[in-house]
């Protein structure tokens, strides 16, 4: 998400003393890289409320340690969203009903096919958000059936049609055949609310 900033700039460029506008281009150029990186060839729009579902939530639980990873799919049963989440390290499953009214309210996309990866990478602490499908097989074959299933004891994520398996941590192809890394979302948490979007 881009952020304006206003300000009053009192001395010109021409004037040779406009390093500040040297430096805001700069941050500009920067600020569209990190926009330009984000994969907006599928809709992606995702709110998670972890005081509406605390500990044990796995989901919930998951956002405090690096390394942690959760596969989130979206399904709708008896007119309620479910999320079903599947962690990295164990390959724990849980089923999340979102039944308040804001989060029924809410709409929900994850992706080319309903399912987004979001977690801490133990590289850098930072967050991240991962399209649940293959990168390289989304560009070469189209279509959206190229799922993506945790290995290596959940430190990678791998392809059953190209064969190609991703580090968790940072989306690069980690075997097989070198290609693009897979697609990422712009993620933020703030304490209580998790959201990924494009």
């Amino acid at each position: 998400m881009r952020k304006f900033v206003h300000s009053r700039l009192s001395t010109p460029l021409h004037t040779g003393r406009g390093w500040g506008w040297v430096f805001f281009l700069i941050l500009l150029f920067s600020c569209d890289d990190a926009e330009n990186s984000v994969y907006r060839g599928y809709s992606c729009y995702f709110i998670f409320d972890t005081t509406l579902h605390p500990a044990p939530c796995q989901l919930t639980m998951s956002l405090g340690n690096t390394g942690q990873f959760m596969m989130i799919k979206t399904t709708m049963s008896g007119g309620v969203r479910h999320l079903l989440t599947t962690r990295n390290y164990d390959k724990a499953t849980e089923d999340i009903s979102l039944t308040t009214k804001r989060e029924s309210d809410t709409r929900c996309q994850l992706g080319a096919n309903n399912t987004i990866i979001i977690g801490r990478s133990s590289y850098t602490g930072l967050f991240m958000c991962y399209e649940g499908q293959c990168a390289n097989c989304l560009d070469n074959y189209g279509g959206t059936n190229y799922p993506l299933t945790w290995s290596a004891n959940g430190q990678q994520l791998s392809c059953a049609r190209c064969h190609r398996t991703y580090d968790v941590n940072n989306g690069v192809v980690a075997q097989g055949e070198g290609g693009r890394q897979l697609f990422t979302y712009n993620v933020a948490f703030d304490g209580s609310i998790l959201r990924a979007w494009n």
